[in-house]
């Protein structure tokens, strides 16, 4: 099973646009994990992670090798690409995706604070992680 996803410019651009509050200038979406988390490259070389559960920006990795040897470990997969849920979504619960969808929790778990399986739907890819950059933006804006 692959665990990871590409998609077109357009519809990077599309899910992205609500992540305007972090600084994504210059970074380039290249995948994502299976729950839209995006692995973005800058103009240096550098990798950068878009963490939609958290939503986090964070520079990962000096160079794509540097990610690439990270991603080939059991403990970086689980980490970025949620390995484990991804599997379990598609061996135990027969979740297949589409070429336009993911995997994300209904309801998410920012709101609920559960990243319990059985909780895992299919999703459009643009649509999650628009949603997503938007609840973000509007906890972080949030009065204390």
């Amino acid at each position: 099973m692959e665990l990871t996803k590409q998609f077109s410019e357009q519809r990077y651009a599309r899910a992205l646009e609500s992540w305007t509050w972090l600084d994504l200038d210059g970074k380039a979406p290249r995948f994502t994990s299976l729950f839209g988390d995006v692995f973005l490259e800058s103009a240096d070389g550098a990798w950068w992670f878009l963490d939609s559960f958290e939503g986090h920006l964070v520079r990962g990795w000096n160079t794509r090798a540097d990610l690439t040897a990270e991603l080939d470990t059991e403990a970086g997969q689980d980490r970025y690409l949620l390995a484990s849920l991804a599997m379990a979504a598609y061996h135990r619960r027969g979740l297949r995706l589409d070429a336009g969808q993911i995997y994300a929790y209904a309801p998410p778990p920012i709101v609920t604070g559960s990243f319990d399986v059985d909780q895992i739907e299919v999703f459009d890819f643009v649509a999650v992680v628009n949603t997503a950059g938007q609840l973000h933006e509007q906890l972080r804006s949030k009065p204390s």
